[in-house]
């Protein structure tokens, strides 16, 4: 960014001390001169042995050499004590600066770290410290992210390209079986595609926000994975009150659906049971989806919400996702203002909390 080149801050505040310090001696002499040529009767100065007679005139034109003599030396005292304390003072503003360009050159890592009590200078870097920290925690999560996406969009591409080598090497092939071999395989890759971009959609926040009733989101997604629950040998119980809030229906439809589809893919082989409840707060609306199943690890449940995290103690050989369906929850959590929080159920299984914030009832509706 180009700028055109000015007096640098050490050099202004040296200034400042400077023309502070003149102004204050300035009428430090101003009020002694004034003292001594209005104040003491005409002619009549102490000299301390003793009383004389002295011409105002003469006053002046002996104490013009002295202001002079002194205004200079607390010039040049200004100037340099100013230019050494405008240092002192503005170290710390070079530590961060130092750290500001060793971020812009890509070095997240690096912190400013600066000692001492708290000041404004500690406190711009204390938060400088704080932004860093986090920047360098979404970068490497999102290099993590885009690694795990790499190999899983690799995995299907390699899969239809080796399909394909073998139909075009051995022609006497079933034509039938690869084609359902392909479907699947492209099925797969159009799903994680369609799950990436919703994941990219819910982390830039850009989408249009309407009034949403959760209970309803919820009961939709129930009647809608309701075929899948029953080919899984499990239950759907749907419960709870009006539950309003604000933000986007396609993503927290699609919120709800991940949670309820978790739930009955990782549930118990058969007879598992899967609650979606609805409830209000003073100031939040709760989504909650609890399942049956097998007991988890506390230290693996947090990580469940990271990207292609599957968690092998949950992982179904029938079906193991793209591992993205908690990932979503959380970026759409996040994007709503709400906060997520999964909880292993003592029993077994797995209880997923969304709060969202509540959106206020108008009175004619609640009559």
């Amino acid at each position: 960014m180009g700028r055109a080149p000015g007096l640098s801050v050490r050099l202004k505040l040296t200034l400042s001390y400077a023309g502070f310090i003149m102004v204050v001696g300035s009428l430090l002499i101003a009020a002694v001169g004034v003292y001594y040529l209005w104040y003491l009767p005409e002619g009549w100065i102490y000299t301390g042995s003793g009383d004389f007679w002295i011409d105002r005139g003469m006053l002046l034109r002996s104490f013009a050499p002295f202001v002079t003599i002194v205004m200079a030396f607390l010039l040049a005292i200004g100037l340099v004590g100013g230019w050494f304390l405008a240092g002192w003072m503005l170290t710390p503003l070079t530590r961060i600066t130092a750290a500001t360009r060793a971020a812009a050159n890509g070095s997240l890592a690096h912190r400013i770290r600066l000692p001492g009590h708290s000041d404004e200078f500690r406190e711009l870097a204390d938060a400088f410290d704080i932004m860093l920290a986090r920047l360098e925690a979404h970068v490497n999560e999102q290099r993590r992210f885009a690694a795990n996406a790499s190999h899983e969009l690799r995995t299907p591409l390699a899969i239809t390209r080796t399909l394909l080598d073998v139909a075009r090497d051995d022609r006497t092939h079933d034509t039938g079986e690869l084609v359902d071999r392909l479907h699947t395989v492209n099925t797969r890759a159009i799903d994680l595609t369609e799950a990436l971009l919703v994941l990219s959609r819910a982390d830039q926040g850009s989408f249009t926000r309407e009034h949403v009733d959760l209970s309803l989101l919820a009961e939709e997604a129930a009647e809608t994975l309701l075929a899948l629950a029953e080919d899984h040998g499990v239950i759907l119980k749907t419960s709870g009150e009006v539950t309003p809030t604000i933000g986007s229906h396609a993503l927290l439809l699609q919120l709800t659906t991940n949670l309820v589809h978790n739930a009955i893919v990782h549930n118990l082989p058969a007879r598992g049971v899967v609650w979606v409840t609805t409830g209000l707060r003073p100031e939040t609306v709760v989504l909650t989806v609890e399942n049956t199943g097998p007991a988890l690890d506390p230290l693996v449940v947090p990580t469940l919400v990271e990207p292609f995290q599957r968690g092998t103690e949950r992982v179904r050989t029938d079906h193991a996702g793209i591992g993205l369906g908690l990932a979503i929850v959380d970026s759409i959590t996040a994007a709503h203002g709400g906060t997520l929080a999964l909880d292993p159920r003592p029993a077994g299984g797995l209880r997923v909390t969304v709060q969202l914030p509540r959106r206020p009832i108008p009175q004619a509706a609640r009559r």
